[in-house]
Parts: C-alpha cells; structure tokens; sequence
C-alpha cells in the first residue's frame, strides 16, 4: 500500500509566499526520503492562507528539486482552464520528468464566483455539464485512449505536444458521488477527498467500483483516499498543534475571514473566545476527519480507513503551523507504516 503527500503550500502568521514554497519544497525532500510515491500540490485562489494557486508552475520547481518522487496535481481545477492549456502544461512536465508526473483533475474552481470567473474570462464552462466533455479533450490532447470518445472536433485535431514519448497518468479527483460515478465509467484512477469530511466516502468508493468500466488505462478500480493527519509525542500535544486547522476549519464552515494560518497558542486564545457551548455544536456539527494523535495511533486509524474502503492507495494532508510539525508526521507516519513502497516513477495504475 504505497503511501502519498498532498500539499498546499500553507502560509502562516508571519510568512510569505516565499516562505511557505520553500517549506513545501522542503516537505517534498523529506516524503522522497521517507519512501513516499507520490507528492501533489493542490489549486487554490485568493486565499491567505494558501500559496499553491498554480500547480503546474510549482509542481515544474518540485520536480527539479527533487530525484524520484512522483509529482502531481491534488489537482488542476479543470472549470477554470481551457483544456488545451492543461494538457500542454502537464505534456511538458511529462517531458521534462518522465515517469514521474501525475495530473489529477477536480471539478471544484477552488475559488469563489469572482475569482473563477477572471480565471476563466467567462462564466460559460463553469458548470457541471461541461466537466466531462472538457475532461474527456484533456485525454484526447495528451493521447491516451478513452473508449467511446473522440472528444470534440478541435481537440482531435490538436496535440498537447509535437513528439511525446509518454503520458503523465491521469487521475480523476473528487469528494462527490458524480467524480466518482464519471471516473469509474471513464476507467481512470480515482482520488477521493475523505480530508473534507462530506460523509460519502464509502458510498463514493462504491459507486466508483459499480460504474468502473475497463478501459486502456485500467483494467479494474484503482481507488485513493486522503486523510488529514497530524502527529506528536502525546494526544494531548497532537490536539494542541491542531489548534490552527481547527481555527481554520471554523472560519472556513461559520463564513468567517480566513487569514494566515495562526499559531497553536494563538489558536487555543481564539476557541477560548468562543463560547464553549456554541463551539461544541460546531464540531458536533462538523466534527472533522483529521487524526490527530501518537503516531501508532495514527497508522491505526489510517489502517482502519484503509479497511474501511479497500482503498488500494492511501495520501496524507494536514494543516499545521510549521513545517517541522508537517515533517514529523510524515516521517513517523512512514517509519510505521506497514507496506512496502511502490518503486518511484513505476506507472502503478496503467494496463502493461
């Protein structure tokens, strides 16, 4: 069961852009020598809190400085992108690093209505009912074969690049039963976010299973799951430098402005503000998935999540104040981790 890393370039109080890329940068040296099989970078728009808003640009520098990992995106929102540009992107990735490049593709803006739409330049493609079809011409451009689909007219006239020699290996990403039901018929892998606590996990892993159709990527399902975890010497400890992703978490759900990523203390000073009944009805309400704990506890939990949904990959996330926290986990995690690692660069999920 190879394990995996999915970051988001996370700004805290007192840091800059900068800053948090080299800590993400930093963080994707330590997975490679941890044994991880993959690291993916997420896109996210207008907010302080997070410096990833362009996978693409960043995954080029983390390849770079990097020697096996592979290296994708946790994903590129497709809504906000002509598909051509995506498909050149991640071509030239591929070409650059080949082996070692996965595109994983969301549905979300991962942005607000503003945002998207001067992404975009235009409120047209935002919806659901282009997702597919657009999807579908990112395949087609990069030359993998998708069974019963040409795509449009213009993308099969057109290639992501003039002589490749390789393809990055698309994944589909989602937290909603329609990713999952559209990966499955498509016959792609699928990454579905459990880290956003929708309550769908196992019926999206099921659906991702009842509707797999096997394809030239894919004999059977290839499911990935995330999970936010977050380790320390104690739980007590653990809880304590969770603080931030909790204060995160409540300005995210309660409509609240969402700053830089505060810290521990500064975080235990801002759920001490709340009235203690008011916050307990809200993670009552939203109780979150994140582990948060020792690290055998963890690798338990992570095991039972595993069972839970056959998954046949697993990817950590987590939101943290400093990047030593981040790395710890991901060392403690794997140091206990019951598998053997994938070797780097193979294409796991691919027909031979």
């Amino acid at each position: 069961m190879p394990l995996s890393v999915l970051d988001t370039a996370p700004v805290s109080v007192g840091q800059s852009s900068g800053d948090a890329l080299a800590a993400s940068t930093a963080l994707a040296r330590t997975a490679e020598e941890a044994g991880y099989l993959r690291f993916w970078v997420a896109e996210h728009h207008s907010m302080a809190a997070v410096a990833s808003t362009s996978p693409g640009v960043l995954l080029a520098h983390l390849a770079a400085s990097t020697d096996r990992i592979r290296v994708g995106s946790g994903g590129v929102m497709l809504p906000n992108h002509p598909s051509l540009v995506v498909a050149e992107q991640f071509a030239m990735l591929e070409a650059l690093h080949p082996g070692r490049v996965d595109l994983g593709i969301g549905r979300a803006p991962g942005a607000d209505p503003m945002t998207a739409a001067a992404l975009r330049r235009t409120v047209d493609g935002l919806g659901a009912d282009d997702f597919p079809a657009e999807l579908i011409d990112v395949l087609v451009l990069l030359g993998v074969p998708v069974t019963g689909h040409a795509g449009s007219l213009r993308a099969s006239r057109l290639s992501a690049t003039p002589a490749a020699t390789s393809a990055p290996e698309v994944w589909l990403l989602g937290s909603s039963l329609f990713s999952a039901q559209l990966a499955g018929q498509l016959g792609l892998p699928f990454s579905y976010a459990n880290h956003f606590n929708t309550g769908l996990t196992l019926q999206a892993a099921d659906a991702y299973r009842t509707s797999f159709r096997p394809s030239a990527v894919l004999d059977s399902p290839h499911l990935m799951v995330s999970a936010s975890v977050l380790v320390a010497g104690s739980d007590e400890e653990a809880l304590y430098l969770a603080g931030p992703s909790r204060v995160m978490a409540l300005s995210l759900r309660s409509g609240r402005p969402l700053g830089p990523i505060v810290s521990p203390d500064d975080a235990a000073a801002v759920l001490g503000e709340i009235d203690t009944v008011q916050a307990a009805e809200f993670f009552e309400k939203f109780p979150g998935t994140q582990i948060a704990t020792t690290a055998d506890r963890a690798v338990d939990e992570l095991a039972a999540l595993v069972d839970r949904t056959q998954a046949d990959e697993l990817m950590l996330t987590g939101t943290a104040f400093d990047l030593a926290t981040r790395q710890h986990t991901i060392e403690a995690v794997a140091a206990r981790w019951p598998a053997v690692v994938a070797p780097v660069g193979a294409q796991t999920t691919a027909r031979p």
